[in-house]
């Protein structure tokens, strides 16, 4: 039963996001505490969910991606982008507080960001370029689109209603935490419900005979593609509408890499195949509490990439079972046998 639950792909991710927060809680003995103040519910945990919504985003896309054996490094400026397109247009209306010209900016920004990702999708699928090098191209150049659209200068909004994405409330809870919630349920029932999961599994783990087996290959690529834009897209929206600005230089800075690391914390293997969306999410929450716990700590913030990024490893460590079997020494007793037989039979 014990080998069982531990070779569970959630188990050892769950294991690590309570040692961080028992970590916490010793630290800060009220870090769990969840109070309620003007109809609404406030906390560490809550601020954790509410701040790690967009990274989830980006990272449940990004498994998709991962999946059929991709990359996509865009995503941080497909957040830019979005963000500053959004700003942009609400800043420039009459009325900012018009609910249709919010609708209309983020409509606008959703679909430059499905843009984006059909074009690292065309680039991949179509032209076969690889991942990395047809997501690079959009990352280095996405980022100038951002500034260009911002004019290098940070965009601010004051309209209520495009700050209620970000920042306001619904059931007591952030709104953001029920998109994400929206945007999960939605990737799963396509994937679970549906043959798009197996699709995605096959493609990843063997594009050719995919094809072969009749599987429009290029298809799911540009699905896969779209949307992980359209979930960057979303958390653009949601950073920019947060702090009622948006800042083409560094909004989604690095989120391209916490994305991927979220996905191989979770267990998606970076080789493509089998996916673990729930994983993804686990490993995105690990991220976000890492890096409360680093500022709550007071960690100097000129080491606190160093200080992530070792727990991260240790972490990837953990998970390995070669690395757990080499420190337990399970692996020298499970070879003893073979050696011995060679050695007998010269």
């Amino acid at each position: 039963m014990w080998n069982r639950i531990s070779k569970h792909h959630l188990f050892w991710p769950l294991t690590v996001l309570a040692a961080l927060l028992l970590f916490n809680l010793v630290y800060k003995p009220g870090f769990f505490s969840v109070r309620i103040q003007g109809g609404h519910l406030y906390g560490s945990l809550i601020d954790i969910l509410n701040y790690g919504a967009p990274l989830i985003l980006v990272a449940i896309g990004m498994t998709l991606v991962i999946a059929t054996g991709g990359i996509d490094l865009s995503v941080g400026s497909i957040v830019a982008i979005s963000g500053a397109i959004a700003c942009l247009i609400v800043s420039r209306a009459s009325d900012q507080h018009s609910l249709s010209i919010v609708l209309t900016a983020v409509g606008v920004a959703l679909g430059l960001a499905i843009i984006c990702g059909l074009w690292n999708g065309i680039l991949v699928g179509g032209a076969g370029m690889q991942a990395i090098i047809a997501t690079l191209i959009l990352m280095v150049a996405g980022r100038g689109i951002a500034q260009l659209v911002t004019n290098g200068q940070i965009v601010t909004v004051t309209s209520n209603p495009y700050k209620y994405i970000g920042a306001g409330w619904l059931a007591m809870l952030p709104f953001s935490i029920f998109i994400v919630a929206a945007v999960l349920l939605a990737a799963a029932w396509l994937t679970r419900r549906t043959a798009l999961g197996l699709f995605i599994e096959s493609v990843g783990s063997n594009a050719t005979a995919s094809r072969l087996a009749g599987i429009r290959s290029r298809s799911v690529i540009f699905a896969v593609y779209i949307f992980c834009g359209l979930c960057a897209g979303l958390a653009g929206i949601i950073l920019s509408s947060n702090v009622s600005s948006a800042d083409g230089n560094n909004a989604g800075l690095w989120y391209e890499l916490d994305a991927i690391l979220a996905v191989v914390i979770g267990g998606t293997s970076l080789n493509g195949g089998r996916f673990y969306l729930s994983g993804t999410v686990v490993g995105a929450l690990i991220i976000q509490t890492l890096t409360t716990t680093i500022y709550m700590v007071g960690v100097p913030p000129e080491i606190t990439l160093v200080v992530k990024a070792f727990v991260v490893f240790t972490v990837c460590l953990i998970q390995s079972e070669k690395f757990r079997m080499a420190m337990t020494g399970k692996g020298k007793r499970r070879r003893a046998p073979a050696e011995r037989e060679v050695t007998q039979h010269g």
